[in-house]
């Protein structure tokens, strides 16, 4: 499964590409400095994508977290299980958001 990232963050990392670098080195070091594999940053990323409403966020870490190792069931579940948390309107949004990344890697 291959996923481009979104047109906006293509052009964001082309007009200010020192920005984006740091940024993503942030990320980076974020997920590498610590006993959590990837798969799990992947799914906890994801679900703090979720609570803000980020649907590009969800979509990239949903994929990311497919590409390291995570089931359908697993990114699904790590999003339910927020419906107390964020509520179910916010998490059927999440939800269909990540159908949209399975039926893309199809």
């Amino acid at each position: 499964m291959t996923q481009q990232p979104a047109g906006l963050y293509l052009k964001l990392k082309e007009r200010h590409s020192d920005l984006i670098e740091a940024v993503e080195a942030l990320g980076t070091a974020a997920r590498t400095s610590g006993p959590l594999d990837e798969k799990t940053g992947h799914l906890i990323q994801l679900g703090a994508a979720a609570a803000i409403h980020s649907r590009g966020s969800v979509c990239s870490h949903a994929a990311r977290a497919l590409r390291a190792g995570a089931t359908i069931d697993e990114v699904q579940h790590a999003i339910i299980v927020l419906t107390s948390t964020i509520g179910f309107p916010t998490v059927a949004a999440a939800l269909s958001w990540v159908d949209e990344v399975v039926e893309k890697s199809a």
